[in-house]
């Protein structure tokens, strides 16, 4: 790979230590990579430098990586991990809400780190749509309610024409459902879809997921027409698709 066609990721983690072991793994993987130990740096490189994803840690010393999380998300649309020491499931489905594409927690294991990068930035290129989705030509389009959405332009225009703004899981997740409409998908069936690593029971981050999706489409968010709840189930795109 060379110079001019890596990807730049960003570190932003205030131990040295977690830097260069993050650094050393993905260098060895082929990108190239810049570190910020906080915020201030991050929001100023991110600004400045293009940036294909950033890993954050979520406790950046007396700082709230949630904040920088949102601050990121509000200048660039780039995508995030979150390297955590954190495991407590709140802190995961808030950082998901936030925007973050994933959630690793340490210790980690620098497999599952350049895993979990390389899944990322292949969804958020759109290189095959949703992680192990069927692949679909160039020039997949699809309408419903007078909402459009252009998957290779990774683009979502609404009724009134104007382009609405979704992070990469909340378009991955409404990309899936339209391939998928009227068909029941499970919560284990969409994060094997959308994440396409293991995930517990208890891992409530698909609803919070859906919860973030239902507010940006559906008129009420609290009475959806268009992402149902399936019971005991999971979830189905009631709404009436159209390709093309």
């Amino acid at each position: 790979m060379s110079s001019a066609d890596r990807q730049t990721v960003l570190i932003v983690d205030d131990e040295p230590e977690v830097r260069a072991l993050l650094r050393s793994g993905l260098e060895g993987e082929g990108y190239s990579i810049l570190e910020a130990a906080d915020g201030a740096q991050a929001l100023a490189l991110v600004e400045r430098v293009p940036i294909s994803l950033v890993t954050l840690d979520l406790k950046l010393g007396g700082e709230d990586g949630l904040k920088v999380a949102r601050e990121l998300r509000a200048a660039k649309n780039v995508p995030i991990i979150m390297i955590t020491g954190k495991g407590d499931a709140i802190d995961r489905i808030v950082g998901l809400e936030l925007g973050a594409d994933d959630y690793i927690p340490k210790p980690f294991l620098m497999r599952e780190v350049t895993a979990r990068v390389r899944a990322v930035l292949r969804r958020y290129m759109g290189a095959t749509g949703p992680a192990n989705a069927a692949t679909e030509p160039d020039g997949e389009r699809y309408s419903f309610d007078g909402w459009v959405v252009d998957v290779p332009r990774r683009e979502v225009r609404d009724p009134a024409g104007e382009i609405r703004d979704l992070t990469t899981a909340e378009f991955n997740l409404l990309a899936l459902f339209l391939q998928k409409p009227g068909r029941v998908l499970s919560r284990d069936e969409i994060m094997d879809l959308l994440k396409g690593h293991d995930w517990t029971p208890m891992d409530r981050s698909i609803d919070a997921l859906v919860a973030r999706l239902r507010k940006k489409l559906e008129p009420d968010s609290e009475r959806p027409a268009l992402v149902k709840t399936v019971r005991g189930v999971g979830y189905v795109f009631a709404g009436a698709v159209k390709r093309g």
